[in-house]
Parts: C-alpha cells; sequence; structure tokens
C-alpha cells in the first residue's frame, strides 16, 4: 500500500562518508529540507556492511576523513574498521543529522518526472517522496561480486562473502575454502588461518603486496593533535602531498612503477623463503596495474603448515568439498568468498530512471558507467553522483575526492538559486569531449598498459573506475559548478531527450 507523499529540497541515498557528508554540509547551511536512505540499520556504509577479521583501511586514518572533522584520537596509522565506524557514528551526532536518516530503508525506485521537473523515489516500504534535487551516496564497493561459481549452489556446508561475515559460525577446527586473493582476503586470511584446521586459498591472481608501515599513535602524539589542531592539519597536508606524489607512477605509464617493483619483490622474498610458493605470490603484471595491496602479515599466513596455495582453479564444487581443474577433490567444511564488488555494475536496472524513462543502465549500456566530473550523467537532470565513475583513486583517499564533489553540489545548489534555475542537465556533447579526453588519459596509465585484468576494468576493457590525474586536479574541476555547461529546464522543455541526448545514452 502507497504511502502519503512528502517532498523535501534534497534527497540522499546512502549514509557512508559520501552521503553523511552532503547531509552535513546542507545542515550546516540550514536552508534546505534533505532525506538521507539508508538500508542498513546503522550509519556507515561500507564502513558498517563490511566487519571481517581484520578488516582495516589502506589509507592512513588522518587524510581517510573530513578535513572539517579532524579526529586527534586514531590509535593507529591505518584504522581498523570498527574505529572507523565509530568516527562517523560520531559526525553524525555531532552535526545533528541522525533525524534526517531513514534507517532500514531501502530505495526501490527513483524516478525523474518529466512533467513535475521532479524525481519522485519510492521505498521498499512503499513510502513516497518527491525530491528536486537527487544525491546518490552509492558507492562501488557496496553490492557484493558472488562469482557463478559451478556446483556451489550444491555445497552443503558454511558459505558466506566476506562482507556478509557469519560471526556466529565458530571456524575453529574446520577446513576452509577461501576464493579470492584481494584486498579484503589479504586481511581476514592471517586472522583465521591460526584457528582453522585447514585452509586451502584458491588464487585466481596473485596480487602485488607492499609492507604496511602501520604504528600505533601514542597517547603523547594524540594529546599534541588535540591541543594543537594546526600540527595536526599540517601532518595530513604532509600526507597528502606524499601520496600525490604516487600518483605520477600510476599515471605515467609502466615504467615509472616497473622502477618501485623490486621493492614489492624483497617483500615476497624476505616474507617467502620456498621457491615454489614464492613462484606462485609472484605477478606476471606490472606493479599498479591491479589494486597495490599492504600487509605484513598476510605471507607469514601463507607458510603455515594448515595453509595451501591453490593456483589449478575451480572446477567445480561438490556437496562436501572443491575439485580443482587438474581433478583434485578438497573436502570443505565452510566456503569464504573474498570475491569483491560490483565496482563496474553499481546499479541494478529499474532502481534508476532519468528523461523520457531512460533507465541508467541503458544509459551505460554502450559506453560503460560515466559522468562529467564523475558526478553528473545527460539525461539525468539534478542528480548528482558522489564517487561516481572514475573517481575512484589507486593512490589516495575517496574522502579527498567525495569532497570535493560536494563542494561542486553545493556550489551547483547556490548558483542555480541565483540564475532562478529550477532544473539543469549536463550536456551530451561537454560530458562526451570529458570522457573521451579522461579515456586518452587512461590509455597510458599502468592500469591499461600494466598487462593485467583488474576489477578496474568492465566487460569491454575500459576502466570505468577510476581517475588518471592527480587529485589536486579534480579538486580544481569540481570547486565551482559550470552552469554554463548544463542546459537548464523547466516545465515546457519535451520529455522525450533531444538527438544529442539519445546519442550519449546510446
Amino acid at each position: 500500500m502507497t504511502k502519503h507523499t512528502k517532498h523535501i529540497d534534497v534527497a540522499i541515498i546512502g549514509s557512508g562518508f559520501a552521503g553523511i557528508g552532503m547531509a552535513i554540509k546542507l545542515q550546516q547551511q540550514g536552508k534546505r529540507s534533505y532525506q538521507v536512505w539508508e538500508r542498513e540499520e546503522q550509519v556507515g556504509g561500507t564502513w558498517f556492511v563490511n566487519h571481517y577479521p581484520g578488516c582495516a583501511c589502506d589509507v592512513q586514518s588522518h587524510l581517510y576523513s573530513y578535513s572539517f572533522e579532524p579526529n586527534p584520537a586514531w590509535s593507529r596509522t591505518y584504522s581498523p574498521q570498527q574505529e572507523i565506524w565509530n568516527y562517523l557514528d560520531r559526525c553524525v551526532d555531532k552535526y545533528a543529522v541522525r533525524q534526517h536518516i531513514r534507517f532500514s530503508t531501502e530505495l526501490a525506485e527513483a524516478h525523474f518526472n518529466d512533467a513535475t521537473q521532479l524525481w519522485e523515489l519510492r521505498d521498499g516500504q512503499g513510502q513516497k517522496t518527491t525530491a528536486r534535487v537527487l544525491v546518490s551516496g552509492m558507492g562501488g564497493l557496496s553490492r557484493p561480486s558472488i562469482p557463478d561459481l559451478p556446483g556451489l549452489s550444491e555445497f552443503k556446508g558454511k558459505t558466506f562473502h566476506s562482507q556478509q561475515w557469519d560471526h556466529d559460525y565458530d571456524l575453529k577446527g574446520k577446513r576452509v575454502a577461501v576464493v579470492g586473493t584481494g584486498a579484503s582476503a589479504i586481511q581476514f586470511v592471517p586472522e583465521i588461518a591460526a584457528d582453522v584446521a585447514q585452509l586451502d586459498l584458491y588464487q585466481r591472481t596473485p596480487p602485488w603486496i607492499m609492507a604496511k608501515p602501520d604504528y600505533k599513535i601514542g597517547d603523547k602524539l594524540q594529546a599534541t593533535f588535540a591541543r594543537t589542531p594546526l600540527i595536526q592539519n599540517v601532518f595530513r597536508k604532509a600526507l597528502y602531498w606524499h601520496l600525490e606524489v604516487r600518483a605520477a607512477g600510476f599515471t605515467g605509464g609502466p615504467g615509472i612503477m616497473k622502477l618501485i617493483q623490486p621493492q614489492a619483490k624483497r617483500h615476497i622474498n624476505k616474507s617467502i623463503k620456498d621457491p615454489e610458493l614464492r613462484a606462485k605470490l609472484t605477478p606476471n603484471y606490472t606493479l599498479g596495474c591491479k589494486r597495490v595491496l599492504l600487509s605484513n602479515n598476510y605471507y607469514p599466513a601463507l607458510t603455515r603448515d594448515n595453509l595451501d596455495v591453490v593456483t589449478s582453479g575451480i572446477q567445480r564444487f561438490t556437496a562436501n568439498g572443491v575439485i580443482d581443474r587438474n581433478g583434485v577433490e578438497r573436502k570443505v567444511d565452510a566456503v569464504i568468498l573474498g570475491t569483491g564488488f560490483a565496482a563496474t555494475d553499481p546499479l541494478p536496472p529499474g532502481v534508476l530512471t532519468g528523461r523520457n524513462g531512460l533507465d541508467i543502465t541503458q544509459a551505460w549500456e554502450q559506453s560503460g558507467p560515466e559522468a562529467y566530473k564523475g558526478t553528473t550523467v545527460p539525461g539525468f537532470p539534478n542528480l548528482f553522483m558522489l564517487a561516481g565513475p572514475n573517481t575512484g583513486l589507486g593512490h589516495s583517499s575517496m574522502v579527498f575526492m567525495i569532497e570535493s564533489q560536494i563542494q561542486y553540489v553545493m556550489d551547483a545548489l547556490a548558483k542555480m538559486d541565483a540564475a532562478e534555475v529550477e532544473c539543469v542537465d549536463i550536456k551530451p556533447t561537454v560530458s562526451r569531449a570529458f570522457n573521451d579526453k579522461l579515456q586518452r588519459k587512461m590509455a597510458g596509465t599502468v592500469w591499461s598498459k600494466g598487462g593485467c585484468n583488474s576489477w578496474y576494468v568492465d566487460d569491454s576493457g575500459k576502466n570505468v573506475t577510476l581517475w588518471p590525474y592527480y587529485t589536486w586536479q579534480f579538486r580544481l574541476a569540481t570547486r565551482q559548478f559550470d552552469l554554463e555547461n548544463y542546459t537548464a529546464l523547466d516545465k515546457t522543455t519535451p520529455a522525450a531527450l533531444d538527438a544529442s541526448s539519445q546519442e550519449q545514452a546510446a
């Protein structure tokens, strides 16, 4: 049964760093009504739903946080999941946005009404809402990627994805198969290896792993940051520029990264003495082509007597185990999928439709996910995507990118008010030119020329995930809203997309 429809100025989807940051800025401004939809029962986004053993950030804590809300009490250089979630939860209360969040409420669909020039939203509980502006804070690391593994449905033991970790299931003494060796697996495998009877780690491609300079931040330094915020701000800026220098290696092509690669090889050689195992764990592609991972305890865990790295692939699952492509069956009690997220396919069909009923999956059917400045999509007026296509990073903090986009949205709202414009749609020609230039730059990066297949790219081989420039360039590009690059719509604008918009959508 549909409930009464209400109207707000800004609808925000998701309460991770993006959604909370957007809500805080609207709350501080105090002139617009807004609401946040959150499908989980708590805030935090990926830092709430991912709670597997060892879950932590691989960007330094003092940079992986809001610039306007420094936290002097980070306990480590790289914070664990619980500490990051606590930080976000505190922010929600400090800036008084919790009352604007609807928890356990998933967005069922959002449709742009051509006649009213408003977004119409319906949640899973039947509540309808109209909004002038729709802000998506649904990150690319929110939908688990569940591979189609033959026979997995026939397996009678315990199965779960790392994001859906079952803490009630006791792994002690169990025979466990872990599928995948990405960012999640390298964190949880060392945590469970000592408890299980046997761990079979199914590796398709080994990742490059560097030592993680993770240290406890002492009480004295925490007190100094709390007492003198300027010192913490300088420390944050130093971290930022230290990481920004690394962007040259990723965006400058494989040659630069090959100069750094021996450092990663030394990390393998130091940790793994067995030549056969070392060969299994040494990548055959250039450092940086896939996400570079950080860990001090992953390699040592793989040397345990009760852990086998299986590189022969999976033929199929049976009721009680896994058969590899050599025909060897290994009996297991549990299967843990460390298979990552659907980063290149962030939205299912039927959730988001723009002008003339255009589904965003149709708009991206030919080109793959793309947006102007990673934020706006032709044919989807007044839609702003935070952490959208090609805003991901291989070297620095996504929070920096998110704050840049929030500034762009806030300036958009201000300039639309000043110009008395109710609704804007990015011009297809502008968006096309932006993305063509971006992909030309992408072609020379290590992500494209490093000799690997990664989750950064879609099925066509196009990198729809990463930003191929420096982050300060993104900050400059989003500092001011460029109203002149948008078409101002009103209620007399024809519902059908013009020819150029149709061409862009296709």
